[in-house]
């Protein structure tokens, strides 16, 4: 395995675990930080809640659409190169081995990529298929890493503009779901640790 090979492969891992190690932060910030939250996380929960406080006066609406940005396109060349330098490998290890379900997929994934060409990356969001699987097909295909990145940023806006909105219309009942959310789950923790507690304390028995 080469160098390019270890920073591949490191940033795939690195793409999935970093998703789960921020999932504790939804219930502290959801409410309280809710533009930090979009800004780490990106995630559709997020850029929805933030167009919903924009409806209500507590954010802005650019900020809404452009703060998700950056988390969501973080690996997305990760996934551009991999497919660059690896060509048809890469999708064997993404649709989990070399099965007749992973050659229907691919096959798939090849008759939407001929159909909409480059522009399958500024729709990707949109595609019956994963983000990722264009990214890698793209790459295979040959784009250039330029070209693929000013349309990942013309996709990536598309669909966090698209979310936004979605939040800003329903307005202030996400905004109480949201908030709901945040306050029950600081008191869920609380009761977790208060078990943990009571656990740890069994368990080592009279002293």
């Amino acid at each position: 395995m080469q160098r390019e090979d270890r920073i591949i492969l490191g940033g795939l891992v690195a793409s999935g675990l970093i998703p789960l190690v921020m999932w504790p932060l939804v219930p502290a910030l959801v409410a309280s930080h809710p533009a930090l939250l979009e800004l780490l996380r990106g995630s559709m929960a997020s850029i929805i809640n933030m167009g919903a406080r924009a409806r209500v006066g507590e954010t802005s609406i650019v900020l809404a659409v452009l703060l998700g940005i950056p988390s969501l396109m973080m690996f997305d060349w990760v996934y551009w190169w991999a497919g660059r330098r690896w060509g048809d490998g890469v999708f064997v290890w993404l649709l989990g081995g070399n099965t007749p379900r992973a050659e229907k997929r691919l096959a798939r994934l090849r008759r939407l990529e001929a159909r909409f060409g480059p522009w399958a990356v500024a729709l990707a969001y949109l595609l019956p298929v994963p983000t990722v699987l264009i990214y890698a097909a793209v790459g295979d295909g040959g784009m250039r890493l330029k070209t693929f990145l000013v349309l990942d940023v013309i996709g990536t806006l598309l669909w966090t503009g698209l979310l936004a909105l979605a939040g800003y219309a329903i307005g202030r009942r996400a905004v109480d779901v949201a908030d709901g959310v945040a306050h029950y789950s600081l008191w869920a923790t609380l009761a977790l640790a208060v078990l943990a507690g009571l656990w740890a304390s069994r368990r080592r028995g009279p002293a």
